[in-house]
């Protein structure tokens, strides 16, 4: 009987870096189910996700191609906080039925799932371990403004805002990784792989 799978959840708050510290673990040859990445093309391909999309924000929700609308639901879901809950609640067991069957086909001791929001919507209790990258406030702000031109430092704080704090992420998380000044990610990342392949499930 082939062992399971443990699935590892990578998190953290706008800015911290985790795709940076996933990507780490892509190099030890971990896979990465990227769940952002992933919920945009679902919402796009799959067609029980974008019938659930159509009925609860109309028909403005797509383009005539076909392509999901994003600058529509952005504008219609970002302020509101009860249409945010709406499209989590359609997206997240999508993303979560897609990682399952994702994770069937890999062989790797442990996957890797990076979302930003774990911890948030209750997704900890499907994983086997959660790591998250944490990094000071100041930090997170300037790198995130530094990489998206297009974003304004109050934007980023409402994005943050809407985010659990990185105190209360890293005492729900299994590990932790320190992603500021003079931290050097990769012994970190050694160090928890080391774990994760001994573990036993």
């Amino acid at each position: 009987m082939s062992k399971t799978i443990l699935k590892i959840g990578i998190t953290g708050g706008i800015g911290s870096g985790k795709s940076t510290v996933a990507k780490v673990f892509q190099i030890l040859g971990i896979p990465t189910y990227s769940a952002d990445d992933r919920a945009k093309w679902l919402m796009s391909n799959d067609p029980e996700l974008r019938g659930q999309i159509l009925e609860s924000f109309g028909s403005e929700s797509f383009l005539p191609s076909g392509e999901l609308n994003r600058p529509f639901l952005a504008k219609t879901v970002f302020s509101n906080p009860e249409k945010v809950a709406k499209i989590n609640s359609l997206v997240h067991p999508a993303v979560g039925r897609d990682f399952e069957i994702w994770s069937q086909h890999q062989t790797s001791p442990y996957v890797l799932k990076e979302a930003a929001l774990i911890f948030e919507t209750g997704g900890e209790t499907k994983l086997d371990a959660v790591i998250n990258v944490s990094a000071p406030l100041k930090i997170r702000v300037t790198r995130v403004l530094m990489r998206d031109k297009n974003r304004s430092e109050e934007q980023v704080n409402q994005i943050i805002n809407q985010q659990l704090p990185d105190e209360i992420k890293n005492e729900k998380a299994t590990f932790v990784i320190k992603n500021g000044p003079n931290k050097l990610i990769i012994p970190q990342v050694l160090a928890i792989h080391k774990k994760l392949i001994s573990m036993d499930k």
